[in-house]
């Protein structure tokens, strides 16, 4: 389907990060509650079914397969990166669309060559596909549309195999429970897991946080998260196209394969927002809309979010996320705290009461797409502890909690976001066929449905 901390000082430096535990409320399923009940949510009452059927891949000195599932742009960069790590080869591939797959091969062929042996028999072609392709590999390379996510984790827990999978790893809450659900799962089985939020293995950033976390700007009581910027491609539709291919061709326009930009993109900003506070926030509240981007061609999301964010401590966060072409763009974060200020993305501390300021002069240049790869598999040789699912579940949760947010223009609590059973996908979403119908249904005219801040139809639609 078209798509979209290792080892040394790095790994300590991670870690910690991964496995973050929000603070608990009253709600019968809170934040710190729920990993220690995730019986009781939908996922776990699905995880009971992820049997173990093989042993995690262990050997150092083995080749180590990998599977492709999502032959896209984003899916095709991954796979190269991880066949750049020694020892790797990738055998099997799967997408809805062969074309992609055929796209993809090709260009794996020529950057890697022998490290791609794919044959006809192992390139799988439809919804249904990604089975069998995870079945005959070791590490499995998840970059289908967002929305497949928790489907295709969950399935890859289930056969025993470690996973790299992009972000965001769901659309809704009831996604965010499965993906927490097999995380615990695949924590059981050894399995090791990483996601595509690469800051992490970025070591301006780690430095920044290190910094940050040793009190370096004291108590930090506002963050500031953005990514304002021109948008991406449309692929126009085309005769003979069912409903659902013309909406996974144009995913990034429909929340349940994309979950609005704000969830597909702006969660690399908010993530770095809850890796500054070690938490996640307890609600959010903000605006949203369709300003510039009216045109059918642009599905149902929207093209501005602004929101503030509120952490159990009272710090809040400033989020903007923006897809209108010719305006400001602006990728960063920046914090500010009782000893000064920081641009995060920026890596530089700047104190409030006229201390030395300090940058960090990129003492370690790497590229954080290879490392994060890299990564993942040293803790797949050394068998070391490894499991972004977690951290990636909960960033993901944020996002989809600022959504809901600008949808209805209501205030959204966190347990409201993790415990909502509004579930975007299709009714028929684990069984999809072709002519399978989706939720999403455009007018007469072509336009389809878009959230209306304030409309109690919408409330309960989103919520």
């Amino acid at each position: 389907m078209a798509c979209g901390v290792g080892t040394s000082g790095i790994t300590e430096r991670f870690k910690h990060m991964s496995q973050i535990i929000p603070v608990a409320s009253a709600s019968v399923l809170s934040r710190r509650g729920f990993l220690s009940t995730s019986s009781t949510a939908l996922g776990g009452a699905m995880i009971g079914s992820l049997a173990i059927e093989r042993l995690a891949f262990g050997a150092a000195s083995d080749e180590i397969k990998i599977a492709l599932i999502g032959c896209g742009g984003r899916g095709s960069g991954a796979a190269n990166q991880a066949l750049n790590v020694p020892g790797v080869k990738l055998v099997a591939m799967a997408d809805a669309f062969q074309d992609r797959l055929t796209g993809a091969l090709n260009s794996l062929k020529s950057s890697q060559g022998p490290k791609v042996d794919v044959p006809a028999d192992r390139q799988f072609v439809g919804l249904d596909g990604y089975k069998k392709a995870i079945a005959l590999a070791d590490v499995v390379v998840l970059a289908t549309p967002p929305g497949f996510r928790p489907l295709h984790f969950e399935e890859a827990v289930r056969q025993g195999k470690h996973v790299f999978m992009e972000k965001p790893v769901a659309v809704d809450g009831p996604g965010v429970r499965r993906v927490l659900a097999a995380a615990e799962e695949a924590k059981k089985k050894n399995l090791k897991v990483g996601v595509g939020l690469q800051r992490h293995h970025q070591p301006g950033y780690l430095e920044t946080m290190k910094r940050l976390h040793d009190g370096a700007l004291g108590d930090i009581y506002l963050v500031r998260a953005y990514w304002n910027d021109g948008g991406v491609w449309v692929n126009p539709r085309k005769d003979g196209q069912t409903e659902l291919e013309y909406q996974m061709r144009n995913w990034y326009y429909f929340n349940w394969l994309c979950g609005d930009h704000i969830t597909e993109q702006h969660i690399h900003n908010l993530d770095v927002a809850n890796w500054v506070k070690n938490a996640y926030p307890v609600k959010a509240h903000g605006m949203g809309g369709r300003q510039v981007r009216i045109q059918k061609e642009y599905g149902e999301i929207y093209d501005h979010h602004a929101l503030e964010y509120t952490y159990s401590d009272g710090t809040t966060l400033l989020s903007q996320c923006r897809h209108i072409r010719g305006a400001d763009s602006n990728v960063s974060e920046q914090c500010v705290g009782s000893k000064g200020s920081c641009n995060i993305s920026g890596h530089s501390i700047t104190p409030s009461g006229g201390g030395t300021a300090w940058r960090y002069r990129g003492e370690k240049q790497v590229d954080p797409y290879q490392q994060e790869h890299d990564d993942l598999f040293a803790a797949i040789r050394k068998n070391t502890e490894y499991n972004e699912a977690f951290n990636g579940a909960k960033s993901s949760l944020t996002s989809i909690m600022g959504r809901m947010s600008t949808y209805t223009g209501k205030t959204i609590t966190w347990e409201q976001a993790l415990n909502s059973n509004v579930m975007l996908a299709p009714n028929d979403f684990e069984n999809l066929r072709w002519d399978s119908e989706c939720k999403s249904k455009a007018d007469a005219n072509g336009f389809y449905p878009v959230a209306v801040p304030g409309d109690a139809k919408w409330f309960k639609m989103v919520v």
